[in-house]
């Protein structure tokens, strides 16, 4: 492999004085630079400076060294053509086949809190992009590094495999610069704009699923820019679109509770919600609010999963199990059903963005997630009667769900989960109905609970239909223009009402 070169120029050293060993002894002279050559000396790895190459020195406090036609023609050239061999060879160019670039840092000093524009701005790699987008253009003759990950491949590559590599490595490289641009418009534009005027959605493939949300659409799981899916399928069946929707839906509800709490989702409403300091009582109960809907359905639970719980889970059909952990015990019982996926779920490491997508036939709307929480300590008391402390811990679970139902959206609870749940009507008081009918055929009693929603009453008749079912207390945003007349019918029952001034409308 005599007269073989190699260019390399790297921010991120890991692994790369150990690759160039390798490289050394498979015949190929190092070329490189600024502190990827001095790296190199220090490991005894002998490397021609770029400026040896170019025979100009680093200028502008090394801005400017490999922008040189000796390097960028020994990178560009089609050697097929004998006129590129021929111009290469008239001006003493050689060849130039493997290129290892990884750029400046850019995102991980911008991420920093203390970070001024004049720092990120130093970190914009210009050479290293040019290299990379040059040698990437160029597969057929050149291989094209960015990530230490394709070090080894590079190493163990077989002959007949060397023009398919060379292509994967250059949608790397254009994927790599592509997220590398847009770090950086996308801190540039943070600097005047809080939505951009061009979105930029960086997302990673992570598994082609095996259809949409119907068999007739196609779909496949990405995770935005170099996040991680943020969960661990220990058993069961693949996971398909639907599921990851409703696990989802029922993690982001489960996880609004700091109570030991059991959630059942069913087409990405909660049916059942449950607490108690056991967690197979608080499953018990989340599943005694609709039996029939928990049939099959999607189970968070934000605490670790036992063995008395995996039980209890295992009577019924479920799709799902989501949980913070499993003791073995757990893991151990959920295998007798081989089809049931058990999945643990962490938050931890997680990058996305603080927005929601949602798709028009003529576009993308763009909006900041719902996260906002107004503490019972801001909520209006509107009412006369004032509240018990049995009836604000259940407006407290009562609202805490609300927030994750469909609009338009009932829920009555008690002090240890939901009693019953409306969601998804056009009319809200259609919701306070069915609500009332879910408690009835789940043998709850209203009397005495607490109801939540989700928007302002438009009309007194959601409150009637509350008060003539026995609740107590209520929760809502408040703003309607009959505010007064809401007020004035939970008055004349004797109920709380609060308002929390924050709708939580979930289309």
């Amino acid at each position: 492999m005599a007269g073989l070169r190699a260019l390399i120029s790297v921010s991120d050293k890991k692994g790369i004085a150990a690759f160039a060993e390798q490289l050394v002894a498979r015949g190929f002279e190092i070329i490189s630079s600024g502190g990827t050559h001095r790296h190199l000396s220090e490991h005894g790895i002998a490397a021609t400076k770029v400026s040896d190459i170019t025979g100009f020195p680093e200028i502008l406090d090394g801005r400017v060294k490999t922008l040189n036609p000796r390097i960028h023609a020994a990178l560009l050239a089609r050697y097929e053509l004998s006129d590129h061999r021929d111009q290469l060879s008239k001006h003493g160019i050689d060849p130039i086949h493997l290129v290892v670039v990884n750029l400046y840092p850019f995102q991980a000093t911008v991420a920093k809190a203390d970070v001024t524009l004049a720092e990120a701005v130093e970190q914009i790699d210009i050479g290293g992009p040019a290299m990379i987008r040059a040698a990437a253009k160029n597969f057929k003759h050149v291989f094209v590094i960015t990530d230490p990950v394709d070090y080894e491949g590079f190493l163990n590559l077989r002959d007949e495999d060397k023009d398919i590599f060379r292509l994967q490595l250059a949608r790397k490289a254009f994927d790599h610069t592509a997220a590398y641009d847009a770090c950086i418009a996308d801190y540039l534009d943070a600097e005047n704009d809080r939505f951009p005027p061009v979105l930029r959605v960086r997302a990673e493939r992570q598994s082609v699923l095996r259809y949409g949300e119907n068999p007739h659409q196609e779909a496949a799981l990405y995770t935005w820019g170099d996040s991680r899916p943020g969960f661990e399928l220990h058993q069961g069946k693949a996971l398909s679109y639907n599921n990851l929707v409703d696990m989802d839906a029922a993690w982001r509800c489960a996880r609004e509770f700091e109570a030991t709490t059991a959630v059942i989702v069913k087409h990405t409403n909660p049916c059942g919600v449950g607490q108690n300091k056991s967690l197979v009582e608080a499953f018990i109960r989340a599943r005694k609010v609709d039996p029939v809907s928990a049939f099959g359905g999607v189970i968070a639970l934000n605490s670790t999963c036992d063995e008395a719980t995996a039980e209890a889970i295992n009577e019924n059909f479920a799709e799902i199990v989501v949980a913070r952990s499993f003791t073995e015990a757990a893991l151990s019982l959920f295998r007798k059903k081989k089809n049931l996926r058990v999945i643990s779920m962490s938050d931890d490491g997680r990058r996305t963005p603080a927005w929601e997508l949602k798709r028009l036939e003529s576009g993308l709307l763009v909006q900041n997630l719902d996260d906002k929480r107004v503490p019972l300590s801001d909520w209006r008391l509107v009412s006369k009667a004032q509240p018990k402390d049995a009836q604000l811990n259940a407006l407290q679970i009562a609202w805490q769900i609300v927030i994750h139902v469909k609009s338009n959206a009932i829920v009555y609870a008690s002090e240890d989960g939901a009693l019953g749940i409306g969601a998804g009507q056009m009319s809200r008081v259609d919701s306070a109905r069915i609500a009332v009918q879910k408690a009835s055929e789940a043998g709850f009693n209203l009397t005495g609970s607490a109801m939540a929603s989700d928007a302002f009453f438009p009309f007194r008749d959601s409150i009637d239909a509350a008060a003539a079912a026995g609740v107590r207390a209520v929760v809502e945003p408040g703003g309607s223009i009959r505010d007064e007349e809401v007020i004035r019918a939970a008055d004349e029952h004797g109920m709380v009402l609060f308002f929390t001034d924050t709708r939580h409308f979930k289309h």
